[in-house]
């Protein structure tokens, strides 16, 4: 998916010239070399002891270039997108700048923020990369992704049996998890999990109908919320008022057996790996492509990148645009799978590092759920996203609630959208 003309339109947010980054680099130096001499990166990252993709990056791209110090400036995950904003507004010379979401990403680059990497982009293999097209301005690219999640199935294998889940439609779905739905009360154990993120129902839609979320017209939604919904009527999914007030986590769900299946983001997997890790699940879990509106060997889904971008007014240029593009690239992608993360680039070999991290399911079926065959961006990006998705998530609760039918709640997002923000 490209960016729409509409980035150029993004208007710039406003900042105080009174407003200073308050983020600092993990070793509390603001040097642009090193005591031994070496030239200095710095990079924009978020959460660092907690984020274990970052080090792993660093840590491999150090011992390749022994001659440049890669130093984080580390950011509350929370406050990052509002952070950068005004580090860059404020002219800060942080060399390597981590996008969080394309929604960024094309904000600082159509504020001319960012050096252009199209020679780097385009010498790439797009063919062996998930989430680059997503990075393409009008033929122009400003940062190489270094991870692309997805959302799969995730399962429990004991729950499921000798099921064949690897061509599910969701009507398919939907009758499994009336099957694997048992007990009552504190026994009750359901056949899959729902989310509350509106994503659970109107990204995949989206992206399996190939219907517009910026568009106005919501009619494409009609049979996942049905869906949806009737789960809920049969008791084989938590209910979404219940899951909403108990503030309930789709991790806890599957890992305490109280659901068969979830729908979740590949990002998952990490995590999973490090709780059995620690002692804090023992769960038999698996991957299985996400369920299809229709059946034709095609696997559709939805996700977001992340990608790395170089700062315009970086101290050391070359040496940031050689991090992103070794970060990016296939000893980038070896050194962020090995601890269970999904990265842009792969192959078969990558495919190997990834299922040989200890715990991780290594089955053909998990294999065939990390290789969909396409992956749409979660949400397009415009100046009127924000506004959208803020629409679609209020009429998505009052859908899954209960208070709006699904015919008067798709009516209200056609609506408020046009009448709002079109």
């Amino acid at each position: 998916m490209k960016l729409t003309k509409k980035l150029a339109r993004i208007a710039p947010l406003a900042v105080a010239a009174t407003l200073t980054a308050t983020a600092c680099d993990a070793s509390g130096t603001d040097n642009a070399s090193s005591s031994d001499g070496r030239t200095v990166v710095k990079i924009a990252l978020w959460n660092y002891k907690t984020t274990p993709e970052f080090k792993a990056l660093i840590d491999g791209f150090e011992a390749k270039n022994p001659g440049i110090d890669v130093q984080p400036v580390d950011i509350l995950a929370d406050n990052y997108p509002e952070k950068v904003t005004t580090m860059l507004a404020g002219g800060d010379t942080t060399d390597v700048l981590t996008m969080k979401n394309v929604t960024d990403y094309a904000r600082y680059a159509t504020r001319g923020q960012l050096l252009p990497l199209t020679g780097e982009a385009t010498a790439l293999d797009k063919a062996s990369y998930s989430g680059l097209d997503d990075y393409d301005l009008k033929g122009k690219y400003y940062a190489l992704p270094y991870r692309s999640d997805f959302w799969v199935l995730f399962y429990n294998k004991d729950m499921a049996g000798k099921e064949d889940l690897s061509k599910l439609t969701w009507d398919d779905y939907a009758e499994l998890a009336k099957k694997f739905t048992k007990g009552s009360g504190s026994d009750k154990v359901y056949g899959t999990y729902l989310h509350i993120w509106r994503s659970v129902v109107q990204a995949i839609s989206s992206a399996q109908t190939g219907g517009d979320q910026l568009g106005g017209d919501y009619a494409f939604f009609k049979d996942q919320y049905e869906m949806a919904l009737g789960l809920q009527k049969e008791k084989a999914t938590l209910p979404f008022s219940t899951a909403s007030s108990n503030q309930i986590t789709y991790d806890s769900q599957l890992t305490t057996g109280k659901a068969a299946m979830v729908p979740m983001g590949s990002w998952w997997a990490a995590a999973l790996l490090a709780e059995k890790a620690q002692g804090k699940n023992d769960i038999n879990w698996g991957m299985a492509p996400m369920p299809q509106v229709k059946n034709d060997g095609r696997t559709v889904t939805f996700g977001s990148p992340t990608a790395f971008a170089v700062n315009k007014k970086a101290h050391h240029a070359d040496a940031a645009k050689k991090f992103v593009t070794w970060a990016s690239g296939p000893e980038g992608a070896a050194a962020v799978a090995k601890i269970g993360v999904t990265p842009a680039y792969t192959s078969d070999k990558i495919l190997d590092t990834f299922f040989s991290v200890e715990g991780m399911p290594s089955d053909a079926l998990s294999r065939k759920a990390m290789q969909p065959t396409t992956v749409q961006l979660e949400m397009p990006v415009s100046d009127k996203t924000s506004d959208i998705d803020q629409i679609l998530k209020e009429e998505h609760e009052m859908i899954m609630s209960g208070e709006k039918s699904v015919a008067e709640g798709i009516k209200e997002m056609d609506g408020r959208v046009k009448d709002e923000v079109q």
